[in-house]
C-alpha cells in the first residue's frame, strides 16, 4: 500500500526544515476513518512503518514473517543443501520461499545435494517455485505417513510459526498457542531424522514449561531465541531444539 502525503486518512507529518533538527519526519500517520476500529488504525500504522514489512515487499516475500525465519537459520544453521524441511502451517508461504533456495530445492547451486521443501496448511496456499504444497490438518490421524510419505523418508527439519487465532485473552492466547507447538513436536517426533531440527513459535507466559522440558530429552540443544524481526512488543519467542535422539520416554 503507499501512503500519499496529503491524501484522506493516510498522511505526512511535515518537518520544520532542512537543518538537523527540523529534519522531515517519515513516520506515516493514519487517521481513523469512521467505522474503522481504532485498533485496526493502529495495526495499519505499525504495518506502513513496519522496516520488515517494507523488505518483505521488495524483496518479494509473502510476509515480514520470513525474515524471522531467516535470521535464525542464520544463527543455528538448520537449512543447508540437501535438507528435508517441513513446514506446519505454512500459509501464506513465507517460510518456505526462504527454504528453497537455502536446501537447493531448485538445483540451482552447482554441485550440491537437492533438498526438498515441503509445506503443510488447513487452507489453500498459492504455489511456490520448488516448494510441495498440500493442504492437510497435522493434527489428524495418519498425518505423520503421509508426511513421511511425500518425503519420500523422514524429514530433517520441522519447522512452525502457526499461531491460534487470537481471543483478545492472553492467557487464553498463551496456552492456545502452547498447544500447537505442542502438538507440532509430536509431529516432529514421528518424522524427524536422527540429529533433526525442531523450530517453533511459542508465546511466554509459563505455560511452555512441560513442553521445553520434554524437548530437552528428545534433543541435544534446546534453547528460545527472540529473533530482531520478532516485535519488540510481542511476547512471542521461537524454540530451536536440534540433534533429535527419538521420542522421549
Amino acid at each position: 500500500m503507499s501512503a500519499k502525503k496529503g491524501g484522506k486518512g493516510i498522511g505526512g507529518t511535515a518537518g520544520k526544515g532542512s537543518s538537523g533538527r527540523g529534519a522531515r519526519d517519515l513516520r506515516v500517520k493514519v487517521k481513523t476513518a469512521r467505522g474503522r476500529k481504532l485498533s485496526s488504525t493502529l495495526w495499519l500504522e505499525r504495518q506502513l512503518n513496519d522496516p520488515y514489512v517494507k523488505r518483505a515487499r521488495a524483496e518479494g516475500f509473502r510476509g515480514r514473517a520470513a525474515f524471522k525465519i531467516l535470521e535464525l537459520d542464520e544463527k543455528f544453521n538448520f537449512l543447508v543443501p540437501g535438507a528435508r524441511i517441513v513446514d506446519l502451517g505454512c500459509a501464506p508461504g513465507g517460510w518456505c520461499q526462504v527454504a528453497v533456495p537455502r536446501v537447493n530445492a531448485l538445483g540451482e547451486m552447482s554441485g550440491k545435494p537437492v533438498g526438498t521443501v515441503l509445506g503443510v496448511d488447513l487452507q489453500e496456499v498459492e504455489p511456490i517455485a520448488g516448494a510441495e504444497i498440500h493442504q492437510l490438518d497435522f493434527l489428524e490421524d495418519g498425518a505423520d505417513d503421509k508426511v513421511k510419505a511425500w518425503l519420500g523418508g523422514r524429514a530433517d527439519v520441522v519447522m512452525s510459526d502457526m499461531a491460534a487465532a487470537s481471543s483478545g485473552h492472553k492467557q487464553t492466547d498463551h496456552l492456545r498457542i502452547v498447544a500447537l507447538c505442542e502438538a507440532a513436536a509430536e509431529l516432529a517426533f514421528d518424522v524427524l531424522e536422527e540429529g533433526g531440527t525442531f523450530v517453533a513459535k511459542v508465546l511466554a507466559g509459563g505455560a511452555e514449561n512441560a513442553l521445553q522440558a520434554k524437548l530437552k530429552r528428545a534433543f541435544r540443544k534446546v534453547v528460545n531465541v527472540k529473533p530482531p524481526a520478532s516485535r519488540a512488543d510481542s511476547s512471542e519467542k521461537f524454540v530451536v531444539a536440534q540433534g533429535f535422539r527419538g521420542r522421549p520416554e
